[in-house]
C-alpha cells in the first residue's frame, strides 16, 4: 500500500472515527469531535530538539520532538496536562508540519519524534507524504500511550521506524480509574505485539543511536497501581527478553492526582528498586540506564 492509499484509508476511518480503540464513531471531517476533542486539522503544541529522552534517541544531536495537542487517554495525573487535557496548541497545516520535520532533520536531530500522535494519524500521514517528497530520511519515532488501534498501526507499517509506547497498567480497574480506559491492558498488549511484529527489537548503531525497533516505557506508580510485575512478565515472555525497557521513576502528582490520596505522592526509592528488580527477574535483558 503506497502512502496515498494509506491517507485515503485513514480518512475513511475518520468519517466514523475508529482511529483509536475508543471508536467514538463521530465524523471528524464534518467538525464532530469525540473523546480526543480533535477534528481533522493538525493541532501542535511545540517542537524542537529534545535531550531528555532515552539515550538511544538523544545521541549527540537530540531527538526531534513534536508535541501534538490533545490525547485519546484521560490520565488524571498527566504531567503534560496543559497539552493533553487543556488543548494547548495551534492549528498548523500539513505543509507546515512537513517543514518542521525537515528543519529538525537539517538541525542535526537523529529522529523525528511524534509525541501523542494517535488521534492525528490521518493528518500526519499527509504531512509525511510532503516531507518524504522533499527528502526526509530520519527515523520516525511513534511516541504514544499504548492505547492503539491495530488497523491504524497497520497503516503506519514501513513508515514508523521506532515504536515507543507506554505500557501503563496491567489492571483494567486501575486503567479505568486513572485513565478512563478499562480495556487498556488488553488493548496495549495487542498493540505492542503488532508494533514488535513490524519493527522487532530495538537496533542501536555503533554511535549508540537507535535506528529501528521497539522501545517500551513503564511509569512506576505509588502502591504498584501500574502492576509492574505483569507488565514486565508480558514483555519478557510474550514480546522478547531483548525488549528495550525504560522503567521510569519520574511520577509526581499533577493535574487531578491531588484529589486522590493514593497517588498524591512521589514513588519511594524502594518502589522504584522493586520495579527494576521485577523486570530483571522476569528476564528483561535491556533496561535503560541499568547494567545487567
Amino acid at each position: 500500500m503506497d502512502i496515498d492509499e494509506r491517507i485515503e484509508s485513514a480518512y475513511d476511518i475518520l468519517h466514523s472515527c475508529a482511529i483509536c480503540p475508543r471508536e467514538c464513531g463521530v465524523d471528524r471531517t464534518s467538525g464532530e469531535e469525540g473523546f480526543c476533542r480533535t477534528g481533522d486539522e493538525l493541532i501542535v503544541s511545540s517542537w524542537g530538539p529534545h535531550y531528555g529522552e532515552e539515550r538511544p534517541l538523544v545521541g549527540r544531536g537530540g531527538s526531534g520532538t513534536i508535541f501534538f495537542t490533545n490525547c485519546n487517554l484521560g490520565c488524571i495525573f498527566c504531567q503534560n496536562y496543559s497539552i493533553s487535557h487543556l488543548s494547548e496548541g495551534d492549528v498548523v497545516t500539513e505543509e507546515k508540519l512537513a517543514a518542521v520535520m525537515l528543519s529538525l532533520e537539517e538541525g542535526g536531530c537523529h529522529n523525528i519524534n511524534l509525541v501523542t500522535p494517535t488521534h492525528q494519524v490521518p493528518m500526519i500521514l499527509k504531512a509525511f507524504k510532503i516531507a518524504f517528497d522533499h527528502g526526509l530520511r530520519s527515523p520516525i519515532v511513534y511516541n504514544c500511550g499504548g492505547y492503539e488501534s491495530i488497523e491504524t498501526l497497520k497503516l503506519l507499517a514501513g513508515i514508523v521506524d521506532i515504536y515507543m509506547p507506554d505500557f501503563k497498567y496491567a489492571d483494567g480497574a486501575m486503567a479505568a480509574k486513572y485513565s478512563d480506559a478499562a480495556d487498556y491492558p488488553e488493548v496495549a498488549k495487542k498493540a505492542i505485539k503488532e508494533m514488535h511484529r513490524q519493527v522487532g527489537d530495538l537496533v542501536i548503531d555503533s554511535k549508540g543511536v537507535a535506528t529501528k525497533g521497539l522501545l517500551v516505557r513503564h511509569l512506576v506508580m505509588p502502591d504498584n497501581i501500574a502492576g509492574t510485575e505483569e507488565v514486565v512478565r508480558f514483555l519478557a515472555e510474550e514480546i522478547s527478553a531483548d525488549t528495550y525497557l525504560n522503567v521510569m521513576d519520574q511520577y509526581r502528582p499533577c493535574y487531578k492526582a491531588f484529589d486522590h490520596p493514593e497517588i498524591n505522592r512521589r514513588i519511594t526509592t524502594l518502589e522504584f528498586r522493586d520495579a527494576v528488580n521485577a523486570a530483571i527477574n522476569a528476564g528483561i535483558k535491556r533496561i535503560d540506564g541499568v547494567t545487567i
